[in-house]
């Protein structure tokens, strides 16, 4: 099946760049690019595309709002781009609809492995995004809660803590395995079971409630220390 994707920025060289790497893909074409976020919407109304890449920064309609509606409006699924990882409007963006953020300067494989997962209906967030998130409520962002107070923690287990703790450090399901040692299967079934505890649409949602409730905050324990709300050792499941 060949992944269709709507491409918008308005700097020409950027977007003729990404166009060109994406469609010497097989499995990818580029149905349509545009210069702003109401030409995108726009064009994923009129194309249906698999994935919308938008610059988070454009005139008039910004990426921003464009997630917000086609999120809201279609089945596309949108990946936000942006020249640097301290942008102030990342997590508007995530909260906008967004399956995943990259930098303009991502390498060429990762750009074409970011559609790829969008497209599968999974989401990503680089490392240097989710720590941009990590800043933005240590410095005093918005919280529902008490840090680790939500109650809805007393329904995940030990394990699923600290696989909620490593998405929102943006580590990949590859990266979760490697780091609790156990298999990328095992991993996918854990991040399975905290989206349907928690009653989030994907691992993106997964992080922002993460910061939102405090869980995870600069200085966060290493793994196999106590988590907020964790139970005693011994306590949850595998």
């Amino acid at each position: 099946m060949t992944i269709r994707v709507v491409l918008a920025d308005d700097q020409e060289l950027v977007r003729s760049g990404f166009a060109m790497i994406l469609d010497a893909q097989p499995d990818i074409e580029v149905v349509a690019e545009a210069g702003d976020g109401a030409e995108a919407v726009e064009a994923v109304r009129r194309l249906a595309p698999d994935v919308a890449l938008l610059d988070i920064r454009m005139p008039q309609t910004d990426g921003i709002e464009a997630c917000r509606v086609i999120s809201a409006e279609t089945g596309c699924r949108t990946v936000m781009l942006t020249t640097f990882d301290t942008d102030a409007y990342v997590y508007e963006a995530l909260h906008a609809g967004a399956s995943g953020f990259l930098l303009k300067d991502v390498r060429r494989d990762d750009l074409v492995h970011a559609v790829r997962v969008v497209a599968a209906g999974d989401s990503l967030l680089a490392p240097s995004v989710a720590r941009r998130l990590v800043e933005q409520y240590t410095a005093g962002g918005p919280r529902r809660t008490a840090p680790g107070q939500d109650p809805r923690l007393g329904v995940l287990t030990g394990r699923e803590r600290e696989t909620l703790l490593l998405l929102a450090r943006g580590l990949s399901n590859a990266e979760i395995a490697a780091e609790l040692v156990v298999s990328d299967h095992t991993v996918k079934t854990h991040v399975g079971n905290v989206l349907a505890k928690l009653g989030l649409r994907d691992r993106i949602q997964a992080v922002i409630w993460a910061y939102e409730t405090g869980l995870v905050a600069a200085g966060s324990p290493p793994l196999g220390s106590p988590l907020p709300g964790s139970p005693p050792p011994g306590g949850g499941g595998p």
